[in-house]
């Protein structure tokens, strides 16, 4: 699953000959098609809940001055990539329901900030109270420059803290400050006050993993952070991103969808442990599980961290950039450590236990994917597979395998030009039946007790045309390009991301989305620190034996056909002649184990060695999910596998 730089395209919906828009928003899990989602009483709906926002703006029982400016982002109080439904304030206020923008509303204009990927979407949800700002076009002005131009001199701008990084907020108020204008913190969120329908916040059941799920306990892992806190001379932790909560203390539950986490902050110091969560979540066993914790309401984090100050103390309180405002100024700037947690790299760099896991997870998958196959080669004849269908079939066939969980994200099912669509999910407006006269992609993944899958993989049930193969075989050289790449440690990945595009570039082609992005433990499918894109980031780790990422080259043509083909790989040790410097080096070894289509590839296009690591590739597939195949008694499955993995060439 690529992370989150596609583009929206127009293209012809071939199954009923009507052209359609089709939007979508992967981070979120909800996705827009074309019909028009504001009609007549929705925009006066909206413009009523403009109005009892703007009172509120006002009003002395919740502002302490009146405010010209309230600022909604798109996230929750853990910063979180995905949100569950009672933190969608932004898409309430606006009935925007993309996964990245900003809205805005003053007493007279209402603005939304989004990049391109969803300019299509936002101009057909947004009603006619909403002005659309175009992120990254030269004639966009920012939100503080859009502030500075339609508010008076002294214009107080009002936000939730508990939504905004402390990244994101020191810069707005800086600017804004240089105009003139004052950011401030409005504890309260004004949005909860009109938005009667909320969701109730999620309150899922959490599990406890064991210490040889995981390769160490929650206590191990506790001095492990101490020690580099120790590093850094910090006297406590605070720790608000939900997938490094869970991965501390070995657990995991269901309150954001397709991620097994849960509400909750912790703090850990020098000699106490503290996790603040929903009491109801503290079954007898999780109490068991987590004695020698201090157990807080979730709520309290906040007057927690305001008593937890020493100023007698030259230690620092560590706390991470993206860490909300409200955490941070809960703390006195002389004590704040402001850099990136450190359970974020712990995490990624998986234990023997974590990867053994992760990679009984992929023979699973690769069982499940290979039944999917051949139920798609025998059914689609028949006129009835459409892409929905086909979702969910290949969800039926995860879930039978042990230890299913969830899906890892919504699945891309897509076919032709609905392919070219990067995240395209399909809904019923949209549902295009499978042929063999158009290519298929389908990008999906599961998460199994033991471990997160993620795989993408592009097939033709009929003969594809020469530019298909070609376009598909030079994503095919540069998936295997990367993932042949020998490299030495201290290396981003960022380093690497031209190795995937180098075939494409000859022929002046290319892709939108980065090419890999880190992958979680039977957490999140997405995860930092490390990744493989165009786009550097400050916070971005180097890259370690043990991570786990995915190798996702692709080629989209618009109103055409997609292409993509992912595996996730670990990093190994790499045995070279020499080590200059000392340095020694590193590759990737594939653990995703799905055969990729032989039909579509050009074999006049690949160098020897790129066949033999096809080759060498298809038969650790055969090997090990046809062995798992036979023991589930799978056979004519086996018998598909042993033919789609004939050598090449």
């Amino acid at each position: 699953m690529v992370w989150s730089f596609a583009l929206f395209n127009n293209v012809i919906h071939k199954c009923n000959f009507r052209l359609y828009v089709v939007g979508l928003n992967k981070r979120s899990n909800m996705y827009w098609h074309g019909q028009k989602s504001n009609p007549l009483s929705e925009e006066m709906n909206r413009s009523s809940v403009l109005n009892k926002l703007r009172a509120l703006m006002h009003n002395p029982a919740h502002v302490s001055q009146p405010l010209h400016a309230y600022i909604i982002p798109t996230g929750d109080a853990h910063q979180s990539e995905y949100v569950a439904d009672c933190d969608k304030r932004r898409e309430f206020i606006s009935g925007f329901t993309g996964s990245s923008g900003t809205a805005i509303v003053t007493l007279n204009h209402a603005a939304l900030w989004t990049d391109g990927r969803y300019y299509l979407q936002a101009e057909q949800q947004l009603s006619a109270d909403w002005t659309l700002m175009k992120q990254g076009l030269p004639d966009t002005l920012t939100e503080s420059k859009w502030l500075n131009k339609v508010l008076p001199v002294g214009g107080r701008i009002g936000c939730d803290p508990k939504l905004l990084s402390v990244d994101k907020w020191k810069p707005l108020r800086k600017e804004l400050k240089s105009f003139g204008h004052e950011l401030i913190s409005v504890e309260d969120n004004l949005v909860d006050f009109i938005w009667e329908s909320r969701p109730v916040p999620p309150n899922s059941e959490l599990i406890v993993l064991t210490d040889e799920e995981t390769g160490s306990s929650w206590q191990n892992k506790i001095k492990l952070v101490r020690e580099k806190m120790s590093e850094e001379n910090a006297s406590a932790l605070v720790i608000s991103a939900l997938d490094e909560v869970a991965w501390l203390f070995n657990m995991r539950g269901a309150d954001v969808r397709f991620n097994p986490v849960f509400f909750a902050f912790a703090v850990v110091a020098t000699d106490s442990v503290h996790l603040f969560i929903n009491p109801q979540k503290l079954s007898p066993q999780i109490r068991s599980h987590l004695k020698g914790v201090q157990l807080h309401n979730y709520e309290d984090i906040y007057k927690f961290l305001a008593n937890l100050v020493d100023e007698q103390s030259s230690s620092k309180i560590w706390i991470n950039g993206n860490s909300s405002f409200a955490i941070y100024s809960q703390l006195p700037k002389f004590q704040v450590l402001l850099s990136p947690s450190p359970i974020a790299l712990l995490k990624s760099v998986k234990s023997k236990a974590e990867m053994e896991g992760m990679e009984r997870a992929q023979i699973k998958d690769g069982v499940a994917m290979c039944e999917f196959f051949v139920w798609l080669e025998k059914e689609f004849a028949k006129g009835t597979v459409t892409e929905i269908s086909a979702a969910d079939k290949a969800e039926q066939f995860r879930s039978e395998q042990e230890d299913f969980v969830s899906l890892s994200f919504d699945t891309i099912s897509s076919v032709g030009p609905h392919a070219a669509i990067i995240h395209y999910k399909p809904v019923p407006d949209t549902d295009c039946t499978v042929t063999n006269d158009q290519i298929y992609l389908i990008d999906s993944g599961a998460q199994y007790r033991d471990g997160t899958t993620d795989t993408t993989r592009t097939i033709h049930l009929g003969s594809p045309s020469k530019h298909e193969q070609e376009c598909l075989t030079r994503v095919l050289k540069g998936h295997i390009n990367l993932c042949t790449a020998i490299f030495p440690n201290g290396i981003k990945g960022h380093m690497l991301d031209t190795l995937a595009r180098q075939y494409l570039w000859e022929v002046g082609l290319d892709y939108r989305h980065g090419t890999g992005h880190g992958v979680g433990a039977f957490l999140n499918v997405h995860e930092g620190p490390c990744g493989i894109s165009f786009r550097i980031s400050l916070t971005e780790a180097n890259l370690e034996e043990n991570m786990v990422l995915s190798d996702e080259p692709g080629y989209y043509e618009d109103g055409k056909f997609g292409i993509r083909i992912e595996n996730c790989v670990k990093v190994v040790k790499a045995e070279t002649k020499h080590n200059f410097g000392g340095k020694g080096y590193l590759s990737f070894e594939p653990i995703t184990l799905v055969p990729i289509q032989t039909k579509m590839i050009d074999a006049s296009l690949l160098t020897e060695k790129e066949i033999q690591w096809l080759n060498d590739y298809h038969t650790k597939v055969r090997n090990l999910v046809g062995e798992e195949l036979k023991n589930q008694g799978k056979l004519e499955v086996y018998k598909w596998l042993c033919q789609a993995t004939q050598p090449l060439g």
